[in-house]
Parts: C-alpha cells; sequence; structure tokens
C-alpha cells in the first residue's frame, strides 16, 4: 500500500510537470519568438517548447500531425494558411474573452475563421527601394502599381515566389481584387519583365534592397525600418491605387496536448504587455489589441489607401491554389 501511494504522488507530481509546458510553432522572426519564450517561462513559469517555421511549413506541419498533433499554439505569420488551417478542422473554436480589445480587422479574422485563428498583427504591402541606387541609375522612386511596369525599370525589381511566400501570395490576391482577374494576370506577366529574381521567403527582396542587390522589392512595409536601423539607404512607398494587408495570427490546434496551458498562452499574447515584444524585436507591424502603445516605426494605416480585402474568400484553400498554380502556368512559365 505504501508503495503503491509512493507511485500515485509520482504519477500526480510528473503530471503537474509536464502541465506546465506549451508547445508553440512560431511563425514571426526568431528574435521576436525567443524574446516571447524567455519572458513567458520568467513570469508564469511555463516553459515554451519552440519551433521555428515559415507559415506554409506550419501549415504543413499541422496537416502531417493531424491524428497525433504535438503542437499546442501556432503564433505569427501571415493569416491565409491559418484561415485554412481552420477550414481543415486542425485548429480548435475559441473565443477569446479579449476579443472586445481588439481592433476591428483582428476581431473579423475571428469570426470568418468561426473563432478558429484571430488576428495578432497586421502590416500593409508595398514597395522598397535603395535610395543610393536609384539615384546612381537616375531612376524616380516607384509609387504606384503601375510605376513597376516601367521599362527602366527592367531587371531592377525582387518579388517572392508565391508558391512558397504567404508575401506573395498577397501581391497576386491584392492585384486580383484592384483590377479584376484578367487584368491582374496581365499585370503580372507584363511585371516578370522587370523582375530579376522570385526569391523562396517574402522578406528576401527587402534585404537585396537593403544590400544594393536590387533597386526595388515588393514586400511587407514593415520589414525595411530594421534594415534601415543598420544604416542601409532603405525607404518604402505604398502603391497610390491601393493595397493589401497581411494578419497575422495565432491558432490553438486542434487535439492540442497542453489545452489549457495554451489557452492561457493565447490569452497572454492577445494583451498589451505581450504584444510590445514585436517592435522589441525590431518587427513593425501593427499590433492588434488597441491599447498596445505603437511604435513610432509601425507604418501609418491612416496615410495608406487599403482595399477592402476578402480575408474568408483569398484565404481559402482551393482559391489559392488555382491562383498559385495560374501564376506558375501564365507567368512564371515565361521567359526572362
Amino acid at each position: 500500500m505504501k508503495k503503491l501511494l509512493g507511485t500515485v504522488v509520482l504519477l500526480v507530481a510528473s503530471g503537474a510537470a509536464s502541465a506546465q509546458q506549451v508547445n508553440v510553432i512560431c511563425s514571426v522572426q526568431a528574435d521576436w519568438c525567443n524574446m516571447i519564450a524567455t519572458v513567458y517561462a520568467k513570469t508564469t513559469g511555463v516553459r515554451i517548447n519552440l519551433a521555428l517555421k515559415g507559415s506554409g511549413e506550419a501549415l504543413a506541419q499541422l496537416v502531417a500531425e493531424k491524428d497525433n498533433p504535438k503542437t499546442d499554439v501556432w503564433f505569427g505569420g501571415t493569416g491565409d494558411p491559418h484561415l485554412q488551417a481552420a477550414e481543415s478542422s486542425l485548429t480548435l473554436e475559441y473565443k477569446s474573452p479579449s476579443l472586445p480589445q481588439l481592433y476591428p480587422w483582428a476581431q473579423q479574422q475571428a469570426q470568418q475563421s468561426g473563432y478558429k485563428t484571430v488576428g495578432i498583427y497586421s502590416g500593409p504591402l508595398g514597395f522598397g527601394y535603395n535610395t543610393e541606387l536609384l539615384k546612381k541609375k537616375k531612376l524616380a522612386a516607384p509609387t504606384s502599381w503601375a510605376d513597376l511596369l516601367k521599362p527602366e525599370y527592367k531587371g531592377e525589381i525582387q518579388v517572392a515566389n508565391p508558391a512558397s511566400s504567404g508575401t506573395a501570395y498577397t501581391m497576386i490576391a491584392t492585384l486580383v481584387q484592384l483590377m479584376g482577374e484578367d487584368k491582374a494576370f496581365d499585370y503580372l506577366k507584363a511585371l516578370h519583365k522587370n523582375v530579376s529574381q522570385y526569391t523562396r521567403s517574402g522578406t528576401g527582396p527587402i534585404k537585396a534592397v537593403a544590400r544594393g542587390e536590387t533597386a526595388v522589392s515588393i514586400s511587407f512595409v514593415h520589414d525595411a525600418p530594421q534594415e534601415k536601423m543598420q544604416g542601409f539607404p532603405v525607404e518604402t512607398a505604398t502603391p497610390s491605387e491601393g493595397t493589401g494587408a497581411e494578419i497575422g495570427s495565432m491558432s490553438i490546434v486542434k487535439g492540442a496536448r497542453n489545452l489549457e496551458q495554451a489557452k492561457k498562452f493565447y490569452e497572454w499574447a492577445l494583451t498589451p504587455q505581450a504584444q510590445t515584444f514585436g517592435a522589441a524585436a525590431k518587427q513593425y507591424q501593427l499590433p492588434s489589441n488597441r491599447a498596445t502603445p505603437v511604435d513610432a516605426n509601425v507604418p501609418d494605416f491612416k496615410k495608406i489607401k487599403l482595399i477592402n480585402y476578402d480575408y474568408k474568400k483569398y484565404g481559402e484553400s482551393a482559391e489559392r491554389r488555382r491562383l498559385i498554380a495560374r501564376w506558375e502556368k501564365d507567368v512564371n512559365s515565361l521567359p526572362h
């Protein structure tokens, strides 16, 4: 009996120990992920087991682990894959009591997914450009989508590949909504002549601009300030015709092993204090909690012409697959 009691106590103790952890796939930049994990562990005593993955890879992992999930929370990354995870029932419906504290776009992300994801930050799509390179080549800075088609930009533009990058898919979906699908693809074919390289990652083009490897990038404008802080001659613009924005999201995984800890982390991540870590890690998206102090480097949304982006439609996996397949066939197959 004594021995049995000892075993029971041991099991209870080990159960309590294992409850004090949460497994998080983190799809924002490494510094931000690590800061969150360190601060959360220090303030709550709960260990975060962190896996750093881009949003496309994160979705692939959730699909692969569907019958035996090893992840509790998926934090960050463009919203489309989070909406696809919701559509595929890979994530859990959870209506946070913090929702009324969030901006309408973040609440809308939750509503459209049946409360299986939530918006945690937003960032507009635009252009980055190297001021020194433009001056040297006697090129004007682009201020519109139309500008990018000018013959003088031939070979001077980089953008990511939409098959691997949420940033580039946001560009296609934005142009389709702005121009209509056929005209958008005519535009992308014309743009192709001026593109020197389609990078794998969405941040690749702005880094190439910073280092003078290309004059112009199509990228999220919040990725530029940190390059500028390192002394690179980088400036940004948002297209005068209108542009889209990403809604970075967070989801609890269906079948999460540490569900209570997952919910606690999720609630913490929606607090103003937790949302200051983006800017602290030199990431300048607009945080979703209205009470979060907004860093001066965050793009001023009031000065940007944003389209009424249909996140639900363009977040659906069938629509995404169709548009990317059309881009591969109609655009990427063309000679340079």
